[in-house]
Formats: structure tokens, sequence, C-alpha cells
């Protein structure tokens, strides 16, 4: 019998990367409890804050920045989110973001 080594090699490589694959220890990531909390406001920006930047960062990313600094300020680093970082916030939800973030920090 003719051995093919290409399909020898191909079944090979996959049993290899499958049973490599099994074998990986499964990494589990425990963050630390959340210090902080947005401004409480009846503000319909604190929500869709609260919606939307808290699922890449914490609460203290948001107070940490430099306070006072304006709606310029807040537009730019919002923009900076959604365009540099790839933070998916609706076009309709980013000014209400922002007059909450300007008002409240």
């Amino acid at each position: 019998m003719r051995l093919n080594i290409p399909t020898f090699a191909v079944t090979a490589m996959m049993f290899a990367l499958g049973a490599g694959a099994s074998l990986a220890k499964q990494k589990i990531i425990t963050l630390p409890p959340e210090t902080a909390a947005l401004k409480e406001t009846s503000d319909p920006g604190k929500e869709l804050t609260a919606n939307n930047c808290m699922v890449c960062h914490s609460v203290d990313y948001i107070s940490m920045q430099p306070r006072g600094k304006g709606k310029e300020f807040w537009a730019a680093e919002v923009t900076k989110m959604v365009t540099v970082y790839g933070a998916t916030v609706e076009d309709t939800d980013r000014s209400a973001i922002i007059d909450y973030l300007a008002r409240n920090y």
C-alpha cells in the first residue's frame, strides 16, 4: 500500500491541532469589584453612559479624567472611543452621553 504523504501530513496536523486545543487549560479572569458609580441624575445620558461606556471600562476611568473640561473635551473623548477603540455607540446616543459627562464630570 502506498501512503499519500500530503494527505497523511494534513491528517496528522489536524489531529495534533485538535488534540492540543482540547488539552489547553481554560483561563479565568476575575475583575476587581467596581469601586465607583456614575453620578445619579435624572439625565437620560446617565443610563446611556452606563449601557455604552461601562461595557469596556469602569466608572473609575471616567471619574479620573480632568474635572470641568466641558463639552468639547467629552465630545473628543466619545469620538475617540468610537473611532479609535471601536466603541459601538449609536450616533443618536452620543450627544446625550456627551451632555451627561460634561455636566457631571
